[in-house]
């Protein structure tokens, strides 16, 4: 492994990315973000600091890595997400909330916790969007997740089926807490006449992913065990014919922003890339580069018995286009290549 640190990625989204009215809308602004530590939320506030916002970072973390390298053109405020009192002192003075925060992990472990993580994210999330309502913010985002979809969903899958049916049983405890938050923001919308804009990303990917076995999501999972087996084959769960909308982090957190920016209906739209990629793909294109980057072939092993989730997910990302111009820029297979070389360079 080489010498980078995890804060040596910055993001490779720049303000003339964005549309005009983003640029204009976030200039100058205050804006608070939860969640903006993490992995998405820290490449988020590199945006924001591109778009001469003045991001204000809800965090118990006092030093957070990921945001090291802009640590001066940012103000972290600890705050503990459960405590209201916490949060409306946070809040003061700004003018946008951006709602990131969440209780999420890999397949495995949501699959056990759907209690535990429904419960966490509400938690937080009715602490988060009551004291920006308090406060009185011009503008709220509230970042959704395609696990609200069900199982069996057309596809492509448009907006309008975010509440059919039950969500994907293996996220069932995620989904329900997405599709609540949806609810709750529409009608904080409908009764207080708060702006919100609903954000419903597909799954991410990209530099400063987490890679904890344990609780990872399927692409750093595949990565950390390709580069980590001491066999010649690594495991994927299933038979490698399920299949993803994968959207990487720079276009996740523009996403995020356009939708904050431009589109504040209470309404949700789809952000993700159309790209639907198989996971024999995905196992094979990893096997690719991490055993062109080791020296050494690795190729993966299919487990029919694993667990796989979803059978397929697609994003429609008709109405994105429509309403903010929104499209993603990285294709799947340059945002996993990046990927691989941040894992293979950075500092264990």
């Amino acid at each position: 492994m080489g010498t980078f640190t995890s804060a040596q990625y910055s993001t490779g989204v720049r303000a003339n990315d964005f549309h005009p009215e983003t640029k204009a809308f976030f200039s100058g602004r205050r804006v608070a973000v939860t969640g903006g530590t993490g992995f998405i939320g820290s490449h988020l506030v590199e945006q924001l600091v591109e778009l001469k916002a003045k991001p204000i970072i809800l965090t118990r973390q006092l030093n957070p890595e990921f945001l090291s390298h802009i640590r001066d053109q940012v103000e972290i405020k600890k705050c503990d997400l459960k405590n209201r009192k916490d949060v409306l002192s946070a809040f003061k003075d700004c003018s946008t909330v951006l709602s990131l925060a969440a209780s999420v992990a890999g397949l495995e472990y949501n699959s056990k916790h759907p209690a535990t993580i429904f419960q966490e994210n509400l938690e937080t999330f009715f602490n988060t969007i009551g004291a920006a309502k308090e406060i009185g913010v011009e503008r709220f985002l509230t970042t959704s997740s395609a696990c609200v979809y069900p199982r069996h969903c057309t596809i492509p899958t448009p907006e309008i089926e975010g509440m059919k049916d039950e969500p994907e049983p293996t996220n069932s405890g995620y989904g329900w807490s997405k599709r609540m938050e949806e609810f709750l923001s529409q009608k904080y919308a409908e009764e207080f006449g708060m702006s919100i804009a609903i954000a419903r990303p597909y799954n991410s990917y990209g530099p400063r992913d987490n890679f904890k076995p344990e609780s990872s999501h399927v692409i750093p999972a595949l990565i950390l065990k390709a580069f980590e087996t001491k066999e010649s084959t690594f495991s994927v769960w299933g038979d490698g014919s399920h299949s993803r909308s994968f959207l990487y982090v720079d276009d996740f957190a523009r996403g995020l922003l356009e939708v904050t920016a431009r589109y504040p209906q209470a309404i949700p739209l789809n952000i993700g890339a159309e790209e639907e990629t198989r996971i024999s793909e995905v196992a094979d294109w990893i096997a690719e580069d991490v055993s062109k980057l080791t020296g050494r072939t690795v190729k993966p092993k299919f487990n029919p018995q694993g667990l796989t989730g979803q059978p397929r997910r697609k994003c429609d990302g008709t109405k994105a286009f429509e309403a903010i111009n929104f499209k993603a820029k990285v294709s799947f297979r340059e945002g996993l290549r990046k990927t691989i070389e941040w894992y293979f360079n950075k500092t264990d």
